[in-house]
């Protein structure tokens, strides 16, 4: 994948995760990817929701890829959007570029998550 997109292989690479803008800090890179997750699984557990009076149909694959395609448009120029743990992880760890930034991409997905359940109890249940 070095070859890909011009990077030379000290640069940075497609799929590999890091902070992209200097001015970005890490405590604010760890909130986007927060916002990220959590937007998702909102996105993801408002769909699927039957008890919002939403019956199964084919729509709400294309409201999940929506979502996804939305975060990953807002995400990129600031984290290249690691809103997978796994993808977020992983290709630092395999190309030997995994340092303190990679923990960032790996806990936020899960503290996004955590936020996502108890919001959508709270907005998208019916009380």
């Amino acid at each position: 994948l070095y070859g890909l997109g011009g990077f030379e292989s000290g640069d940075q690479t497609a799929g590999q995760n890091m902070i992209l803008i200097d001015r970005l800090g890490a405590e604010h890179a760890f909130f986007l990817e927060v916002f990220g997750t959590a937007f998702l699984i909102l996105t993801i557990l408002a769909t699927i929701d039957e008890k919002r009076g939403h019956a199964p149909s084919y729509l709400q694959p294309l409201a999940i890829g929506i979502a996804i395609l939305v975060m990953h448009i807002f995400l990129i120029p600031f984290t290249n959007c690691a809103i997978n743990p796994v993808r977020g992880t992983v290709w630092n760890v395999v190309t030997d570029k995994a340092d303190s930034e990679t923990l960032i991409f790996l806990f936020a997905p899960f503290v996004g998550s955590l936020v996502a359940v108890p919001l959508n109890l709270l907005i998208f249940t019916p009380h």
